[in-house]
């Protein structure tokens, strides 16, 4: 198996991740401003939302057809459990997010505007309860999609900073000099563990 993350799997990785940090500070600007670039954000917020949710199914797909990279085999037991929840988690909420989002929008009775002429169906009924609730699980979402992006940030920080274990270069753009990624043990192929 190849030490570094497929070229498809790398340019969805990064260019996922320069629209998500872009996603979160757009709406920690809109919640936080009542200036005429309000509107502004929001026209932007919302497209870019279902743009984040159409690229992390096709990052779905393309990793369930093409596993990772294995960890360093001398990774401890704890982080190789850490590592593989972190990824969970942040599949989850890239996809969560922008539905939950929809939802309230349709809930509101609000088209979501992709582009002038394009509007998205409504997923779920207009309902002012619902949108209320929905409203406040899309920011707990957003508050949680920060502290594990923040985590999944240290963590790289780590393995390319500190164990220089090959983990970081495996999904850079380019190869780095840390050392390669050593091969799985045989218990790690029997675990059938992967990020």
């Amino acid at each position: 198996m190849s030490a570094r993350f497929t070229a498809p799997a790398r340019l969805l990785h990064w260019v996922m991740a320069v629209l998500i940090l872009a996603m979160l500070f757009i709406g920690v600007g809109m919640v936080s401003t009542v200036s005429t670039r309000y509107p502004m954000l929001l026209a932007i917020h919302r497209p870019l939302g279902i743009c984040i949710l159409v690229l992390a199914l096709v990052r779905l797909a393309w990793r369930l057809g093409q596993p990772a990279p294995p960890l360093p085999a001398d990774l401890p037991a704890v982080q190789r459990a850490v590592a593989r929840l972190s990824h969970y988690l942040l599949y989850a909420l890239m996809i969560a997010l922008p539905l939950v989002g929809w939802g309230m929008l349709s809930a509101q009775d609000y088209p979501i505007v992709l582009a002038p002429g394009l509007h998205l169906p409504p997923i779920l009924p207009a309902d002012p309860m619902l949108y209320a609730n929905l409203r406040a699980a899309h920011e707990v979402l957003a508050y949680l999609f920060f502290a594990a992006i923040l985590g999944h940030a240290a963590a790289a920080l780590m393995h390319g900073l500190v164990r220089r274990d090959g983990v970081f270069s495996s999904m850079t753009p380019w190869p780095t000099g840390s050392r390669p990624l050593q091969a799985p043990t045989r218990h790690d192929e029997r675990s059938g563990f992967s990020r």
